[in-house]
């Protein structure tokens, strides 16, 4: 559901949005990959902290970064659009205590806020994050490391931080390598009196891509990347500008829809070594991929090998491509296996695949997938994020026409997925019933 808003009133009105796919034609060209959409929204949201004007290049032009820069813009920054993937931050007159909770309970990463107003202002609120429905995603940590710098934290109508004094450095251990409470802990820490230790860290590229954003702010941290990340405080951080990493999971969906279409797709602005578990797991199966300096190329016959795939926190094989490489994994042949050791809910979106053909079944956290030689047409839907780019591959694969409903998902965290496929030789389009 969408909502529109005019100056005389709100009207709402529901996305009855599809996208139909008709599959069986491979992916052959080349695709561009834009910004980390993980890495952007800690990143939007850290120029609260920054208090200053900050330029962001290469954001993502998905709706996740629309929703938080609206955020911004509504606690009274000056939001500018320089060009499509490029804005100018202004956070000087930012209001604390002034998120507009109607955005924010609608995406996780508003969470992100917190960190950020607390290490400006001593105080933030904000409502229970929202996003992708994927269990229980708790917000524990994040809270273990706010009152361990000095900070009381309630949670009984929303999230409400205050601390009547400025925040003190600590050691922190943390009990999961979360990567939402490790960039949260940074930004409070980042202006905080002394030096914070962040012990178990989260190890993902965006933890380092908001490292750098930091410091090339005047913050003052070191170690991010490994497992115990050093922050100590400053008294100031000043803007600049800051070009945001490409998207590896983005990258990894091209990989994989190139696998599953017999297709040799060649892929742009890319960090090879963020797409190592991907590659690893795509050569094991009989995939060809090339790697250059900032490109990967994709190549294969169809022929594909069972693989066996556990999902772990980075550098391990990322959750968020879960659902995509379960694609890929029943089109090849013999039984595979997928555990899943990070998110509680990650295969709901199995349920849709079957109904395409698929043989999967689902215990506890395995999945156990029989090979089969096609999927077939249907009408699904994107139960999440990650699970509409799995239905997108798997409708490319088919033989026929799919129908996908729910696509709002996709275009949270996928740029212009419609049209960098038809640029490959993907028979995709969006129709439009809204009502």
């Amino acid at each position: 559901m969408y909502m529109y808003a005019n100056k005389n009133n709100v009207r709402v009105f529901i996305d009855m949005d599809k996208l139909c796919v008709s599959g069986g034609r491979p992916l052959v060209g080349t695709v561009t990959i834009g910004g980390m959409k993980n890495a952007a929204l800690p990143i939007i949201f850290a120029t609260i902290l920054v208090n200053d004007i900050c330029v962001l290049e290469n954001l993502p032009d998905v709706s996740d970064i629309k929703t938080a820069l609206e955020i911004v813009r509504r606690m009274g920054a000056e939001v500018k659009q320089l060009d499509k993937f490029t804005y100018s931050i202004d956070t000087r007159t930012v209001r604390s205590n002034s998120v507009p909770l109607d955005l924010a309970r609608n995406m996780r990463g508003s969470y992100y806020v917190l960190g950020a107003e607390l290490g400006r202002f001593g105080r933030s609120f904000t409502s229970l994050p929202g996003g992708c429905n994927l269990g229980a995603r708790p917000i524990d940590q994040h809270v273990k490391g706010f009152e361990a710098l000095g900070a009381t934290v309630n949670c009984t109508s929303g999230i409400s931080c205050y601390s009547e004094n400025r925040l003190v450095g600590a050691s922190i251990y943390m009990d999961v390598a979360s990567v939402g409470a490790t960039a949260n802990i940074m930004l409070a820490a980042a202006t905080a009196d002394g030096m914070t230790v962040i012990d178990n860290a989260a190890r993902e590229p965006h933890i380092v891509d908001l490292a750098n954003f930091l410091n090339s702010c005047g913050a003052n941290i070191s170690g991010a990347g490994t497992e115990v990340i050093k922050i100590r405080g400053v008294d100031k951080l000043y803007g600049g500008t800051y070009a945001i990493i490409p998207d590896m999971i983005e990258a990894g969906t091209y990989m994989i829809a190139a696998a599953a279409t017999k297709g040799d797709l060649t892929i742009n602005n890319v960090i090879p070594r963020h797409l190592e578990a991907t590659t690893r797991k795509l050569v094991e199966m009989g995939v060809e991929v090339e790697e250059g300096d900032d490109y990967v190329r994709v190549r294969s016959d169809g022929n594909l090998k069972k693989a066996r795939v556990k999902t772990d926190f980075y550098p391990g094989f990322p959750t968020d491509m879960n659902p995509q490489f379960c694609v890929l994994l029943c089109l090849a042949e013999g039984h595979s296996k997928i555990t899943e050791s990070v998110m509680d809910s990650r295969f709901k979106y199995t349920d849709e695949l079957v109904r395409m053909g698929a043989k999967i079944t689902v215990t506890g956290r395995d999945a156990n997938i029989e090979g089969i030689d096609n999927f077939h047409p249907a009408n699904v839907r994107a139960v999440d994020l990650r699970a509409g780019a799995a239905m997108v591959i798997a409708a490319l694969s088919a033989n026929g026409t799919t129908v996908i409903d729910d696509i709002y998902h996709i275009e949270r965290g996928y740029e212009d997925m419609v049209g960098k496929l038809r640029s490959v030789g993907a028979d995709i389009k969006r129709v439009s019933e809204n009502i």
